[in-house]
């Protein structure tokens, strides 16, 4: 990665991390679950609006963590809305190898564009310890799409 690439994601880190979209509790939410990482203190909850269908008609966040994790949460509310079930597993799948290098990266038609605007997170993988900064966010939203309300995401 160049050093003018790597500028650029840090950027758009800093930017989401201290103007997160998205922030906030919509009433209208039918889906939610809450988050923590004790091992840095964050604390994350997202909100969930899901038509008939499955389909993300809204996304949203509230909560406190650092820079990687608001950002994570940020950037996910912007890439889920519109999005089938299906495509939102494609989008947490191909973002977990993203962020860690595991699980499976696969083709996904149709979210070429929001899988390459979460690139910018893909550098957490050089730091593990930051890893579940990245991945508080898709770990809780999974939840909520499950109907579980709280889910402790790291150890």
């Amino acid at each position: 990665m160049t050093d003018e690439l790597r500028d650029l994601y840090q950027e758009v880190i800093l930017d989401h991390g201290r103007n997160p979209r998205n922030f906030r509790h919509p009433p209208e939410a039918n889906r939610s679950a809450k988050g923590h990482n004790p091992l840095c203190g964050d604390q994350i909850a997202v909100y969930l609006t899901l038509d008939a269908e499955g389909k993300v008609v809204d996304a949203a966040f509230d909560g406190r963590g650092c820079a990687i994790s608001m950002a994570s949460a940020s950037l996910m509310t912007e890439v889920l809305k519109g999005r089938s079930p299906e495509q939102v597993k494609a989008l947490f799948d191909n973002f977990h190898y993203l962020a860690t290098g595991s699980g499976d990266a696969y083709p996904a038609p149709g979210l070429e564009e929001a899988l390459e605007r979460l690139e910018v997170l893909g550098g957490v993988r050089q730091y593990p310890m930051r890893v579940k900064c990245a991945t508080l966010a898709w770990h809780t939203m999974s939840a909520a799409l499950e109907g579980e309300d709280v889910k402790k995401v790291a150890e």
